[in-house]
């Protein structure tokens, strides 16, 4: 199901034996438009410590509750390696990290981790990584001071949103897929421009981001996003309505693609 991440702040995590904390907020990934890590913020427990997590570690949530669960001890959270919270993350401190829950890092993965080529998490990518095994290839880890990749959604919401003739807003949300955790949309406030309106854009549509300005630019006119279906925030993204979305657009689905590259890769044999 899609939901927005903006919502999931302040959500409880909750380990196998008790209570860690909150959702504070969430790193993605501006290639893959993926979420990494949530950040969590352990409060008086861990004296106000914000560790990260990967989605590889949730369990079942509750919903109406507000909790995710984490399929960890509070314990293992406890003695998990410091990791500095503020994006770049260094990927000698994720390489720490990973073998410290014994997690296949993502980047050892050919990138193909919660990503659109798959619905959920397949067990045969996600096997548990044993301590001291060689399941990240010396050559794919990034020895630089820190992963220029991954962005916090706290600091990108509120970057303006240019279109390929003006402004039409700026970033109030994004939209994930809380199977693979990839982030399907971006909600945009236009406010000024189309008062008390917001719109949904997909990355797909995206020319580029420029982080020093603050600003994410569109392959789009402001009159295309002028006349897009309407959207409403108070309810969930159907597929319903992403059919009417991307039909408008007249860009290629990203569910299809999916079915069928994963179809593709069955009948190939690969596992």
């Amino acid at each position: 199901m899609l939901r927005s991440l903006r919502a999931l702040f302040g959500y409880r995590i909750r380990a196998t034996d008790g209570e860690i904390g909150h959702v504070h907020d969430f790193y993605f990934d501006d290639e893959r438009w993926t979420v990494r890590y949530l950040v969590v913020d352990t409060g008086g427990w861990l004296n106000g410590r914000l560790v990260l997590l990967s989605p590889v570690a949730l369990g079942d949530a509750d919903w109406e509750r507000r909790t995710l669960s984490v399929l960890l001890t509070r314990e293992k959270v406890e003695n998990s390696p410091e990791v500095g919270t503020d994006p770049p993350v260094s990927r000698q401190q994720e390489q720490r990290l990973y073998e410290h829950y014994g997690w296949s890092p993502y980047w050892s993965l050919g990138g193909v981790f919660a990503a659109d080529l798959w619905p959920v998490y397949p067990g045969l990518l996600l096997r548990p990584a044993t301590p001291g095994s060689a399941s990240v290839p010396p050559a794919t880890i990034d020895r630089a001071t820190g992963d220029p990749h991954l962005r916090s959604a706290r600091q990108i919401t509120g970057y303006h949103i240019r279109a390929e003739d003006g402004q039409i807003g700026r970033v109030d949300d994004f939209v994930a897929d809380d199977d693979g955790w990839t982030i399907r949309y971006m909600i945009v406030d236009t406010h000024s421009w189309l008062p008390g309106r917001k719109v949904l854009i997909s990355p797909q549509w995206v020319e580029k981001v420029s982080w020093e300005e603050s600003k994410v630019y569109l392959n789009l006119t402001r009159e295309k996003v002028r006349q897009s279906p309407e959207f409403d925030p108070s309810a969930p993204v159907s597929r319903e309505y992403e059919e009417v979305l991307f039909d408008y657009y007249g860009r290629p689905k990203y569910w299809k693609r999916a079915l069928r590259t994963t179809a593709g890769t069955k009948g190939s044999g690969r596992t």
